[in-house]
């Protein structure tokens, strides 16, 4: 498979990845010298026009299906994360590798949940299955951080700074993507540990936004009903 037929397979073309994406530079490299230098390729393939795409199993389905909008959350939620992590290294926090890693187990959560079981080989749930290791990363991290937190005693709102404000936006999408994955999930067609795997990351994102603010010396803006 090349670059360009597994990233575009990523984002909603002929089939999904069956690798993690998150690869070297080096490879990257390779892969982009495979496809030679007489041809620029085109990121658009024309398959999806009827408003139909395909899982990893060869299904096609509509694109509003739940598969498809599970898809399209959690790679809205790596775009958060991403924007949020460019915002964190401007602030030289320590943090930033982790959620870059965060982001390609993310690519690996949508590869699990574009391979629904009730249509994958054994070949497809063999090459998706989404591991717990990333799990206790998370509640590691968390726990490492909260060690440093003062007590949270009240209700907090998204401020903080640029890096906080941002970390509690990607919280927010993480929520909603654990929401689309829920039923996925209880159908027996995605992993459990995908949902796990979701409703740690949205602990460990409002665990690091406390963080942020906290090394950057911002102050959180408390919750105070109105009178």
């Amino acid at each position: 498979m090349t670059l360009r037929s597994t990233v575009l397979s990523f984002y909603g073309s002929r089939r999904w990845p069956k690798v993690p994406l998150c690869a070297s530079s080096n490879n990257k490299g390779d892969a982009t010298k495979s496809e030679g230098r007489s041809s620029v390729p085109k990121i658009y393939t024309k398959t999806g026009d009827k408003g139909f795409s395909s899982t990893f199993t060869g299904e096609r389905r509509p694109k509003e299906d739940q598969i498809f909008e599970a898809l399209g959350t959690t790679d809205e939620l790596s775009c958060a994360i991403g924007l949020a992590r460019e915002f964190c290294i401007d602030r030289g926090h320590s943090f930033t590798e982790e959620l870059e890693k965060i982001q390609c187990v993310l690519q690996d959560v949508g590869s699990n949940i574009a391979t629904p079981q009730s249509s994958a080989r054994q070949s497809h749930i063999k090459k998706t299955a989404f591991s717990g290791q990333p799990i206790s990363d998370l509640e590691s991290w968390i726990d490492r951080y909260t060690e440093e937190l003062p007590p949270l005693t009240n209700f907090i709102l998204p401020s903080g700074g640029k890096s906080s404000a941002a970390l509690h936006v990607a919280r927010s999408v993480c929520r909603r993507a654990e929401r689309s994955v829920a039923p996925i999930v209880r159908s027996g067609e995605a992993d459990a540990e995908v949902a796990k795997f979701l409703n740690r990351l949205s602990d460990y994102l409002f665990t690091l936004a406390r963080y942020a603010a906290m090394k950057e010396g911002n102050s959180e803006t408390i919750y105070r009903r109105l009178e």
